[in-house]
């Protein structure tokens, strides 16, 4: 049934495109009816020309309709598809709204029918609409420059608006003609003019177009554009950049470059960056945007010199050939290192299967080894831009360096290692700051970190590689901690100690700052190269030389040296817990505790974190060693309960042992006595057996008891001492032996494994053969001790 058929003429339905930009659907008239098919109200739009159906949509009880001045109703149909319907009057838009809001149970005072997640797209469309009126720019005349100024300033808050202006620029000489009126302003010294300029050329670029910006910065138009915006209003005078760029700036060619086209790429590229970063102001968080296609057009600038370049068959052989000529001045060489720095900056706009290649082609050029040439001179300037050139191939492919590396070793006759001339860099560093130390053990840490390395079926990066480090390089790296601390170490008592000479050169700023980087990559390495740093560590004794870093004055270096033994015991490996127990080495970090006094800091905090994990994670070695060494000293700290809880974990973990040694006594002393009677039972039964084949008369057994067997023997004694009946000669022995044997059993089994058995008669033969059988009796340990 038809709810009402509104007949009214109006601009038309609006459809919003995958490109965000709205499409007028053409006018048509406007009614809400329930389809069938659809099972549901629908708002159906049919052509006046053709009375065709332009639209059909169901108003779903979930969709937010929003009503927008009086005559405008906005819906998404589903994500970046918005619909619109413009009426001619309030009238008729307020007779739709009511049907949407009948069906989705809303009041139709609401604007909005439901809660909009994100701001609703359809503001645009009344920008569309306005566009339908005549969009023209006023005459590019030196009258009209402030009524341009204002027009393309009003422009740059409609997306709409921007497009439209961005068509008629590129199709017309608008720019061009703009550009004529700048040399005008100039030689009539036209002020006001020239600020509106700023404004115009300003806002053209803001419009975000790749099509204006090949204009603006061709090479006809390009020194005109720097001129405009030499003229800010917000500046007293204006900035004279065109006379810097090109009587300052200077375009130097290491190499002569013969290809026309790329000499001008580069000193456009080099124009338009000078733009973006002097020229341009910084944008607002609102305008971060308005610069997007500037910084593409810079990006693919960069990548189209890289690529010319590459493709250039000798030019980059020229360079290296240069760097590597032993007769080239410092002052070339530094030309040629600055070029190529700024090569491999260009080449990380590279995708990677043309930076693959380049790099490629750079190893086959021999980077490394030039590399290693020039880090190895005594020029600042050529030592910093060596160093960036090395971060850029590392960050690329840190496999490759350390394939070259490892290579090397096995040529070089004289040990001259590239890694180690890297870390004698590091060591080196004159900075107070040692911003390139820092640098540099931050590429030494990319080289050493295991994630990185590969692994195939032919070889294993990591083992190779750490191997070689660690017999050929890390003597090397803490060359510097072992001259600090080799006079710490008093061999007779084996404590640590410090001398005056040592601790004035662990509180000086700049060892200090080296050393705290040396144990930051030791930390790293104990992390992930548990089996290498172990031996490292356990050998050259390495934790203790590290401990003496707690008598320095910088807290930096202290928390540094904690630091490397919190990651060791945070490891729980009992060999680490071994040579810390063995050497005593909580000793210096309860001494640095106790120092520290009642202060509340970070090292107070450190020392703190490293008990208690010990006693959350109950390392049970640890645990008892700093109870029974250090408790009396630290149970007056009752601020924190870190070490009344390490003695209560002491404790009771001895009351959980003495347990076990009880249940283990009585176990054993059960196992042990049902053994003992097991083979006593045994013996009896086969000495049983043999008496009953030569007919004599036997005596069985009795029960598994001592008592009753002792009981039973002493009854035989006593009947034959009634009979009188005196043994034979040799038989004394045997008597002897059950003696023995049963005083045993009768004084608490101290000899479970001696015989127990009794010769009536005397047979010599079975008497030896009776010692043959057994086996003299064992001794059994004191349980109860």
């Amino acid at each position: 049934m038809e709810r009402g058929k509104h007949k009214m003429k109006r601009r038309g339905v609006y459809s919003l495109n995958e490109d965000h930009q709205w499409d007028d659907l053409g006018p048509g008239h406007i009614s809400s009816s329930y389809v069938k098919h659809l099972q549901g109200m629908c708002l159906l739009v049919r052509s006046d020309s053709h009375d065709s159906l332009i639209l059909e949509s169901k108003i779903n009880s979930n969709t937010p309709y929003q009503k927008q001045q009086e005559t405008l109703i906005v819906w998404s149909e589903a994500e970046s598809h918005g619909m619109a319907l413009r009426f001619q009057d309030a009238e008729g838009c307020h007779k739709i709204w009511e049907d949407i809001c009948r069906v989705q149970g809303k009041d139709p005072s609401v604007v909005i029918t439901q809660d909009l997640l994100e701001e609703p797209i359809d503001k645009q469309l009344d920008e569309v609409l306005e566009t339908n009126n005549v969009f023209e720019l006023p005459n590019c005349e030196l009258s009209k420059l402030e009524e341009i100024s204002d027009f393309i300033t009003s422009v740059l808050a409609s997306p709409i608006h921007k497009e439209r202006l961005a068509l008629i620029l590129e199709n017309e000489d608008y720019i061009k003609n703009l550009l004529q009126l700048f040399h005008t302003c100039e030689d009539l010294r036209d002020t006001t003019g020239l600020h509106h300029l700023y404004e115009i050329i300003k806002g053209i670029l803001f419009l975000n177009k790749t099509a204006l910006l090949e204009i603006l910065f061709s090479a006809e138009c390009i020194m005109d554009v720097v001129g405009c915006l030499e003229y800010d209003p917000a500046l007293a005078q204006p900035k004279r950049h065109r006379e810097f760029l090109t009587q300052n700036a200077r375009f130097k060619e290491v190499v002569p470059i013969t290809d026309r086209e790329l000499r001008q790429k580069i000193h456009q590229t080099y124009r338009v960056q000078y733009i973006h970063d002097i020229l341009l102001p910084a944008p607002s968080m609102y305008e971060e945007n308005f610069l997007s296609t500037l910084n593409t057009f810079i990006f693919l600038n960069k990548v189209e010199i890289v690529s010319m370049m590459q493709d250039h068959a000798n030019f980059l052989s020229e360079v290296f050939a240069q760097l590597r000529d032993e007769t080239t001045d410092d002052d070339r060489r530094r030309e040629l290192l600055f070029f190529f720095k700024e090569f491999c900056a260009f080449s990380q706009t590279l995708q990677r299967s043309r930076k693959d290649a380049l790099f490629k082609t750079l190893t086959e050029l021999g980077i490394l080894p030039v590399l290693k040439i020039v880090m190895s001179m005594e020029d600042l300037q050529i030592r910093s831009a060596a160093t960036d050139i090395f971060t850029y191939l590392v960050e690329y492919s840190p496999s490759m360096i350390r394939e070259f590396i490892m290579e090397e070793a096995q040529e070089s006759e004289d040990g001259n290692l590239f890694i180690n001339l890297v870390i004698e860099q590091m060591m080196c560093d004159t900075d107070p700051e040692l911003g390139g130390a820092v640098h540099l053990m931050g590429l030494l840490r990319t080289l050493l970190n295991p994630e990185n390395m590969l692994a195939t079926s032919s070889k294993c990066e990591r083992s190779e590689f750490l191997n070689f480090f660690y017999h050929h390089c890390i003597h090397n790296f803490i060359a510097p901690l072992f001259v600090t601390t080799s006079e710490d170490i008093c061999e007779g008592d084996n404590v640590v100690g410090s001398d005056k000479n040592n601790t004035n050169c662990l509180n000086n700023y700049q060892r200090a700052q080296l050393l705290s980087l040396i144990v930051e990559l030791l930390t790293f390495c104990v992390q992930h190269h548990t089996y290498y740093i172990k031996n490292y560590i356990l050998s050259k004794d390495l934790l203790r030389r590290v401990l003496i870093l707690l008598n320095s004055k910088h807290t930096f270096l202290i928390l540094c040296a904690l630091r490397f033994m919190r990651r060791m015991i945070g490891l729980k490996d009992e060999l680490y817990n071994c040579y810390i127990i063995k050497g005593n080495l909580f000793e210096p970090v309860v001494n640095a505790f106790l120092g520290n006094g009642t202060r509340y800091n970070m090292l107070n905090s450190a020392v703190i974190e490293l008990f208690e994990y010990i006693r959350v994670e109950n390392i049970k070695s640890l645990v008892e060693h700093i109870v029974e060494k250090f408790y009396k000293t630290l149970e007056s700290i009752e601020y924190v309960q870190t070490f009344k809880g390490l003695k209560i974990k002491y404790e009771q973990e001895k009351d959980r042992q003495s347990q076990i040694r009880r249940n283990l006594h009585s176990i054993l002393y059960s196992k042990i006595l049902f053994r003992s009677i097991s083979i006593v039972e045994k013996k009896e039964e086969k000495r049983f057996k043999g008496n009953s084949e030569e007919g004599e008369a036997i005596i069985p057994p009795l029960e598994n008891d001592f008592q009753d067997r002792y009981k039973f023997m002493e009854t035989k004694k006593t009947k034959e001492n009634e009979n009188k009946v005196d043994p034979p000669k040799g038989e004394s022995s045997g008597a002897s032996k059950f003696a023995s044997s049963h005083a045993a059993a009768a004084n608490g089994a101290r000899s479970l494994h001696g015989s127990s058995t009794v010769g009536l008669m005397n047979r010599p033969n079975d008497e030896e053969k009776d010692k043959e059988d057994e086996t003299p009796p064992r001794k059994r340990s004191h349980l109860s001790s």
